[in-house]
């Protein structure tokens, strides 16, 4: 018998995309990262980080708006990769190839402005008693490597491309994303996208790149490594709790800005149902499969004849969707069980529970009454695709207790006259500290891309409920602060130098100015 080692290559492990309708893979072959490429592609990123936190706003801008046209170059391919690998619509998907571009362009004019990095300057007094006041100047100045993780529900605006990419890019950090293995097609075109878009710009290789994984590993490996800095993830709460987890136990604790769970509780008065459209409600419930993080999950209606009708319309509208595709095996698994617990809780009844069919779930909608539900906090979980749960209650002061029993959420609406907005302020109240956005007679999906946005929220809707996700102020995230103490004005980052060479808007002592110190 030969003793001789066997020197062949172990095969390559590859992911393949699965189809949502069949559970069947499908499509080319893509190899997932391994722990040497992977640490390859850090050490390039953390070794470019110097050079990129350096380039101007101008050369940022430009990079972000070369990685838009890309896309929008690509996006015929782009659209089609991504029906496949998710089901979901043309209509929607080119919408987000639209959003992706458009997010990236925003950035690129927040980069190319540069306010953003909030300069301030204080002037020196060496006269001042009983110690001089020395010269001081501070700014935001980018982290350094930053992870991002595709999301599984937005392939294009929170995946390779998307808000996290866009904000850190624009902050100045070098960024690898960890690639969502429901959809390696359309995440490999994104990124031969912005990767396209660095090259043509000049920007050092390492400044973006992509990761592969079929399941925890690598994204385990990228947030435990000591040179990534801080990590952007849209996804489970368990997912998110378990990169928190990791990241805290870091040597050196890093942020994760991780948007998990949120059931975004509707509030209905008795004055406002009349005038309330069902099937725009229904459509909340159920657009994108009800695979959106905004979706409205609780629906808070008086008991009552008004709001017997307003439930049963809602659930004809309900009866009316078409039946969807969930996005993954695991989303279909949980939206199973989640709707099971609710048609076999004992409080709780089927206003609309058609089973799934041909690979098609049926959009759901179930009701109980306040007391039940404050005695079950099972019914608070949220239950990801399209369903939402009523709960009937009588009078506002029960409710509004029961609000402020909730967890931390996206969104809250509240459907109420004007008029009825001061004798609601304790319901506002509860419905303010629970959530990042509060929404007057509208419905909470559609997050509109710009500057006031909040697209964040107390956790679990967040990790960190500071800081939001989606528009202008993403970029805060993957920022610190720093000081510089007494040194000439040459030596200085343009930003601080007294005659505000780059035009910012910036803080001189204690004033918003333009001007030069």
């Amino acid at each position: 018998m030969s003793t001789a080692l066997d020197t062949t290559p172990a095969p390559s492990r590859t992911l393949r995309a699965v189809n949502p309708l069949s559970g069947e893979p499908f499509g080319p072959a893509f190899a997932l990262t391994t722990p040497a490429e992977l640490e390859a592609l850090v050490l390039a990123a953390a070794k470019v980080a110097p050079e990129y936190a350096d380039t101007s706003g101008e050369q940022r801008g430009a990079f972000l708006r070369r990685a838009a046209t890309e896309i929008e170059a690509l996006a015929t391919e782009i659209v089609a990769a991504a029906m496949l690998e998710t089901g979901l619509s043309e209509v929607r998907l080119r919408g987000e190839v639209g959003r992706t571009a458009n997010q990236l362009r925003l950035f690129a004019g927040i980069a190319e402005e540069g306010s953003w990095v909030d300069a301030r300057l204080d002037r020196p007094d060496a006269a001042r008693k009983p110690a001089p006041k020395p010269d001081l100047r501070s700014l935001l100045v980018p982290l350094g490597v930053v992870a991002v993780f595709g999301a599984s529900n937005f392939p294009l605006a929170f995946s390779v491309a998307g808000g996290d990419t866009a904000s850190a890019l624009a902050a100045g950090c070098p960024v690898v994303v960890k690639a969502h293995p429901a959809h390696p097609s359309t995440s490999a075109l994104v990124a031969e996208a912005v990767q396209t878009a660095a090259r043509e710009c000049g920007l050092p290789v390492g400044v973006f790149s992509l990761v592969y994984d079929d399941g925890f590993e690598n994204g385990l490996t990228l947030t435990k490594h000591p040179a990534v800095r801080a990590v952007g993830f849209t996804g489970s709460r368990s997912g998110g709790l378990a990169l928190i987890k990791a990241a805290q136990e870091r040597a050196v604790p890093i942020p994760v800005y991780a948007e998990m769970s949120s059931v975004n509780p509707v509030v209905f008065t008795e004055a406002a149902l009349a005038r309330t459209d069902a099937a725009q409600l229904a459509a909340s419930i159920s657009g994108s499969g009800g695979q959106l993080c905004t979706q409205p999950g609780l629906l808070f209606v008086p008991e009552g004849a008004a709001g017997d009708r307003f439930v049963s319309a809602l659930g004809q509208a309900i009866a009316g969707v078409a039946a969807c595709a969930l996005l993954t095996p695991g989303i279909q698994a949980a939206y199973r069980s989640g709707t099971a617990a609710y048609a076999g809780h004992g409080d709780v009844t089927t206003v609309q529970g058609q089973e799934a069919e041909n690979g098609l779930y049926h959009a759901q909608l179930y009701q109980t009454t306040l007391e039940a539900f404050q005695t079950a906090p099972e019914l608070t979980h949220e239950v990801f695709g399209p369903v939402s749960l009523v709960v009937r209650y009588g009078a506002v002061d029960p409710l509004t207790a029961t609000l402020e029993g909730l967890e931390g959420q996206l969104t809250a609406t509240l459907h109420a006259d004007p008029a009825e907005l001061p004798g609601l302020s304790g319901l506002i109240a509860a419905l303010r500290e629970r959530a990042g956005r509060l929404v007057l007679n509208g419905f909470p999906t559609g997050v509109e891309v710009g500057h006031a946005v909040v697209h964040g929220g107390p956790f679990p809707a967040t990790g960190d409920g500071r800081s939001t996700s989606v528009g202008a102020r993403a970029l805060l995230r993957f920022s610190r602060l720093l000081a510089y103490q007494d040194f000439p004005d040459e030596a200085l980052p343009p930003a601080l130098q007294s005659g505000n060479p780059l035009g910012l808007l910036r803080v001189q002592d204690g004033e918003a100015t333009r001007d030069p110190l």
